[in-house]
């Protein structure tokens, strides 16, 4: 059990988060209201009935129900109210800033202009107190020529984005897939990432930086089955965007005494906390927080540390960088919270 002072730090402590897919906060709820206002038929008769299908038993899985999810976003004002909702959420959790994976590709299939899509999401961004900033992630599943295409159809809206990644099926579709596309990101001047070490192996995490030159590795967990790996991880002081709750939920481990976050720590690697798909895997930042530390011999030390890697793993701007760090020291050496 957590004690009440180590629950109140992870709970109030600032933190960013830099691992959302504002697709998966998408709640059942929102999912009905938006079908309503859409008029858009789903398979399932309720809210309920909607919730009672989030059981994963791997990635596949749950990306089949997240898809059929997005498909009542059809308007700019459905992007829109998707995303303040997630941050108006985030703004509870102490999140000070978040870096927000969209998925183009999801809603230009079906015919959602990408101007919808991307306006809709940043419009949100910009009223909200929360700082925010959003990464356009290509679909792994298909091919690297619609990549490109949607590449080329994001650069007239450049300027409401900052970086690109790499998301959905990862086993059968390695990072090197995608070499031409995050080149051609990267002369852009876009921050590249990439979802790796999830389901596929450590070679997956190898490629996402020698392929791709990517700046921060989303998920990263397998990482630990390659001791040079980790090494070169912690020597370069490459960033893992780790998500308990979703690592549980598609079996990534079985429970999460058995997560790896506490290792990760312990062999010097950069770990964060975040949520993931929070309306399918159970909850937000501070749920995966609460959840993790409940499970593994993680204290206030680990809190603060987390914490900091947070912010010192985003792409902010170095200046509003020391700001937040600076919020994060202030906040551990309050007297009640500086010997827990």
């Amino acid at each position: 059990m957590l004690n009440d002072q180590l629950r109140h730090i992870l709970l109030a402590m600032p933190k960013a988060e830099l691992h959302i897919h504002i697709e998966g906060s998408l709640e059942p709820e929102l999912i009905f209201a938006l079908a309503q206002r859409n008029g858009v038929s789903l398979p399932y008769p309720s809210v309920e009935a909607l919730r009672e299908a989030y059981a994963f038993s791997d990635l596949q899985s749950f990306l089949d129900i997240y898809y059929a999810g997005a498909s009542v976003l059809l308007t700019e004002q459905d992007f829109y109210d998707m995303t303040a909702a997630y941050l108006a959420r985030a703004a509870l959790d102490n999140v000070r800033h978040t870096e927000i994976f969209f998925d183009p590709q999801t809603h230009t299939a079906r015919g959602v202009p990408f101007e919808t899509v991307i306006t809709g999401i940043w419009r949100a961004c910009q009223d909200s107190p929360v700082s925010a900033s959003l990464i356009m992630c290509f679909l792994r599943h298909l091919s690297e020529e619609e990549a490109l295409a949607t590449l080329d159809e994001s650069l007239p809206y450049r300027d409401k984005f900052i970086g690109v990644g790499l998301d959905s099926s990862e086993v059968g579709h390695p990072p090197e897939k995608f070499a031409r596309v995050f080149e051609r990101a990267r002369q852009l001047g876009l921050r590249l990432v990439a979802h790796a070490g999830e389901e596929g192996p450590p070679a997956y995490i190898e490629s996402a930086l020698d392929v791709l030159k990517v700046e921060r590795i989303d998920h990263g967990v397998r990482s630990l089955e390659s001791p040079e790996l980790v090494a070169r991880l912690v020597r370069e002081k490459m960033a893992l965007t780790v998500c308990p709750l979703s690592n549980i939920k598609l079996r990534v481990f079985d429970v999460m005494g058995s997560h790896n976050l506490r290792e990760l720590l312990d062999q010097g690697l950069v770990a964060t906390v975040n949520s993931d798909d929070p309306a399918y895997f159970g909850g937000y930042m501070n749920d995966n927080f609460l959840a993790a530390f409940e499970a593994l011999p993680l204290d206030a030390g680990h809190a603060r540390q987390l914490a900091h890697n947070s912010f010192a793993a985003s792409f902010l701007d170095p200046e509003r960088k020391r700001a937040y760090l600076a919020e994060v020291d202030a906040f551990f050496a309050t007297p009640s919270f500086a010997n827990p």
